[in-house]
């Protein structure tokens, strides 16, 4: 199989799309297709070209994969209208880098939301080539977008959602990460036939309850008695973080309570200058840390943050959580009751503790419930719901699958392959 990856974000980007975006490609390479990235230079959650990579076109073969990256804008603060920019300015380099590889002729081009900015383009071009055409949706970034108040309602948003609508069933199939958000493609008028679910997963075997994390615990200053509470991943708006600075300094008074935050992102100066201006002593900050060691920092916590804002959870599904299931944490999950995340937590009681986003009173008192239970035994319900979900081998080789029935399903596609 000829298959293209459209995406933003790829390797070696840690955390999000990017990181599953590199499992996908080089676990197809291994599988024996033949794999093109098209993406940008890496540049997340730290919003900033990193060290070693250029803002410019380039090409290089990684492993098996050849990635195709084109420049993009990468504001250093976020707002609205830099977003959008940022979201143009790569479907107009990375567009004229499409069309300029029509030779490559993929039997399918996998294009990842975000961004939708560039779903004509890879229509124009799945016509042209003869390719299936997928839309992967990992974020609903018109939800999210009117959810977190980010766009005005009105007029702007009845069209941008009746353009994102549009766009959506011209797809030979649209995938996503979760049965909710497969709902909402539905509710968009997507039809059920084109519908894909195609979860995130985790190396189940790579991040285990059995990994020692005590190494790292003592060389980051925490004693065996604490109780680490760990936030890591992006650090945006739309997480909603200020609640964890608000437990932080509820349980001030208590010595053996330690909150810890790991990652980078756009809103991470501000959510620091906050922390500081509240005295916060029992909070510590660290970068993004190699995925080499991330099995054993998971170990070492006693409770595991999912934190989102009101109106972002039924547009994203936090990638964080798969990792967290696995190595059979005790999270604490800040999500409603009508969202994927409830019904999980409905369906599978004790997977993780449930409350309503935004509200700190609710997030103090559940998290002084988790840090009394014997965190240093995992989380059973948690680590099944991993290994019988979430595995990478059995969510990709189901997606490879469900793939080619789908090109069955499209008959000129299928024939396209056989031809080639």
């Amino acid at each position: 199989m000829e298959f293209l990856l459209y995406s933003l974000n790829y390797k070696p980007e840690l955390t999000g799309i990017g990181k599953y975006n590199g499992d996908l490609a080089q676990y197809l390479v291994d599988k024996k297709a033949n794999v093109t990235v098209m993406t940008a230079p890496p540049y997340y959650p730290e919003w900033k070209v990193h060290e070693g990579f250029s803002n410019k076109f380039s090409a290089v073969n990684d492993s098996g994969v050849q990635i195709l990256r084109s420049p993009l804008y990468v504001p250093k603060s976020v707002s609205t209208l830099k977003r959008l920019l940022h979201l143009s300015s790569f479907a107009l380099s990375s567009g004229m880098r499409l069309l300029s590889n029509l030779r490559l002729k993929p039997h399918v081009v996998f294009l990842v939301q975000p961004t939708l900015f560039c779903a004509p383009i890879t229509l124009l071009y799945c016509k042209l080539t003869g390719a299936l055409s997928v839309m992967h949706i990992q974020d609903f970034e018109v939800d999210a977008m009117f959810g977190l108040g980010m766009g005005k309602q009105g007029l702007f948003q009845r069209v941008a959602r009746y353009v994102e609508s549009w766009l959506l069933q011209r797809f030979d199939v649209v995938s996503s990460i979760s049965f909710s958000m497969l709902e909402n493609a539905r509710s968009k008028g997507v039809e059920e036939q084109k519908l894909l679910f195609f979860p995130n997963w985790s190396d189940t075997e790579f991040i285990t309850p059995e990994v020692d994390g005590s190494s790292i615990r003592n060389d980051w200053g925490y004693f065996q008695d604490d109780k680490v509470i760990l936030y890591s991943g992006n650090i945006g708006q739309k997480q909603g973080l200020e609640v964890v600075l608000d437990a932080a300094k509820h349980f001030q008074s208590d010595p053996k309570v330690k909150f810890l935050i790991i990652g980078s992102g756009a809103y991470a100066d501000t959510l620091k200058m906050m922390a500081s201006n509240m005295g916060l002593q029992n909070l510590q900050f660290k970068p993004l840390q190699p995925w080499e060691d991330i099995p054993a920092i998971l170990s070492m916590a006693d409770v595991h943050l999912v934190v989102q804002k009101k109106g972002a959870a039924d547009a994203v599904l936090p990638s964080k959580l798969t990792n967290i299931l696995s190595v059979g944490g005790h999270a604490l999950v800040t999500a409603e009751l009508h969202t994927e995340l409830g019904k999980i937590s409905e369906k599978y009681r004790n997977i993780y503790t449930l409350v309503e986003p935004e509200n700190s009173k609710a997030f103090i008192n559940a998290l002084a419930q988790l840090i009394t239970l014997d965190t240093r035994i995992p989380n059973l319900t948690a680590r099944k719901y991993a290994i019988d979900n979430l595995n990478k081998d059995q969510v990709i080789d189901r997606f490879i699958s469900d793939l080619y029935l789908h090109l069955e399903k499209n008959s000129e596609k299928l024939g396209n392959i056989h031809a080639k």
